[in-house]
This record gives C-alpha cells, structure tokens and sequence, in this order.
C-alpha cells in the first residue's frame, strides 16, 4: 500500500531568509571584483553557506583589523557598536537584518527608552537575541533575556522594584515560552506591557504543522540543528506524534523501520531549509529510501 506523504505549505525559505539569500548572491554578481563577506552564517543551513563559498562569498567569524569590499549583516542582526566596528575596519556594510527582527529591536529600544523594565524572551545566545539586546542596553541598563519563567524568579525582586515592564520575543520563539513568563510576571510586576513579535511565519508554519501531526503517524522535520525555529518546531511536534528532526535526506536511512511502519507522513521544514533538500527527502521517502 502506498503511504500517504503530504508537505506542509509553510515549510522552507520564509520572506526575511529568502530576501538575505537572494540579495547576498545578487551582490557578488554585480560586483565580480570585490570582496563579498557575512559576519557569521547568514542562516542556519549548511548546505547554503557551502553554495554561499563556492560562488565566492565569504563566511566571518570575527571582524578583522583591516578589512576591504562589503560585509553582509545576517538576518539576524546585529549591534550598532559591531556595524561600527565593520565601518572602522574598512567594510561597506549592507544590512539585510530580517524586517520582522527589526521591528523586535525597535520595540526593545522604544521600550528601554520609555523606562521599561525590559524582558527578552528567548536564548540568551542566540545570535537574533543577542543583537535585541546590544541595541536596547543602548538606552538601559535594565535589560534581561530569559528562556523560561525559572530564569526570571532569580531577578524578582529587582523586577518588582520597577513599575513597569516590558516583553519583547525572540521572532521564533513558541508561544507557550512566551506565554508561561508572561503568566508568571503578571503575578509580579505593578505594570506589564507585553509585545508579541513572534513573526507570523513562525506562528503560520507552527499551527499548520501542528494540525498535521495531529493526522500523521509521522512527522520529518527538516532543518538545520542550529536553526531555532526549526528545532522549536520538533519540540512541539514531539508533544503530539512520533517526530524526527534530520538536516537532509541522507539521515533517513537511520529511521528506515520507522518510517517503513508509518503510513501517514508529513514533512514541514524550518525557514532556513532550501526547497531543494525539502524535495530530495520527498524523493527518497517516494522510493521507499
């Protein structure tokens, strides 16, 4: 009996991806004979950097002295002091922060300005959480980032000794982390102000997969192990159906009995997965691995 294979409509690229992948290649072909570097992965997914190297552009894991042509600034964003940085080494800089995580950090700053208490939901070192912070421990000094309400307790009487505070989220965080610190200084904290900038195609991928599952004797996720969303992704499938979590396609070997036992199977992926490598699992599960 053949099995049952759907893909998720909001599985791969999303919008902030797509545009820094697009424009970090389109910046290499108009300029042929300069330099083109991104100041650390400009997403999580190997397969894309390793493309992203043989057309010539450049991974930076630290800013160098002296440097000469442009340096990319990930989707994930970063410090104004590193953009400075990048300008004083000798760098164009070109900014293709993701739009969604832009309006985190502005809500931050504006919050930080206006003075907030200001809590960050999400993983301290998180490249997009560290740079929502740099930017709004501009205008603050009251700046914390917790994962989860436990973090917080340590700091409770510091929070109750402000009268406001303000959250903000880490764009791919789940809503049930948000949901649970949010419950927890509501019983805290004179004022709360709460800013959910979870983006929308995380919440979108998150429900449809979601009901997916609830249909599905398997669920393959597919992404890069150092991609949050994806990996918040199986979290939450995990609750619900048998889910595994590979990179690419050449991981399905590992889990032949399970997806040989699975008749209904549904693949999602994260927002830094190519479509390609989404296509390639789908073959493979086609042709019984």
């Amino acid at each position: 009996m053949p099995k049952n294979i759907k893909l998720a409509k909001f599985a791969g690229f999303c919008y902030g991806v797509k545009r820094a992948v697009e424009t970090a290649k389109k910046l290499k072909f108009e300029n042929p004979d300069k330099n083109v570097f991104v100041l650390g992965e400009l997403i999580h997914n190997s397969d894309v950097i390793n493309e992203l190297e043989s057309l010539g552009i450049k991974t930076l894991t630290e800013i160098p002295e002296k440097g000469d042509g442009i340096c990319v600034i990930r989707s994930h964003g970063e410090s104004p002091q590193v953009i400075e940085k990048i300008k004083q080494a000798g760098f164009e800089p070109v900014d293709l922060t993701c739009l969604d995580v832009k309006k985190v950090q502005q809500k931050a700053v504006e919050l930080a300005k206006d003075g907030y208490f200001v809590v960050i939901v999400g993983k301290s070192e998180h490249p997009e959480v560290v740079a929502i912070r740099a930017n709004a421990e501009l205008w603050s000094e009251n700046v914390v980032v917790a994962a989860n309400p436990e973090q917080l307790k340590k700091l409770e009487q510091k929070i109750k000794s402000h009268k406001r505070v303000g959250v903000v989220v880490q764009t791919t965080q789940r809503i049930t982390t948000l949901n649970a610190i949010v419950e927890y200084l509501t019983s805290i904290a004179k004022e709360l102000h709460v800013a959910n900038t979870i983006c929308q195609s995380t919440s979108m991928r998150q429900t449809e997969a979601t009901e997916l599952a609830k249909e599905s004797d398997l669920v393959i996720v597919v992404g890069s192990k150092k991609s949050a969303n994806t990996t918040h992704l199986a979290e939450i499938l995990k609750d619900i159906t048998k889910t595994i979590h590979i990179e690419n396609d050449s991981e399905l070997i590992n889990y032949r009995d399970l997806i040989e036992s699975s008749q209904n199977i549904s693949i999602t992926a994260g927002a830094s997965t190519p479509q390609n490598i989404i296509e390639k699992v789908i073959e493979k599960l086609e042709g019984d691995i």
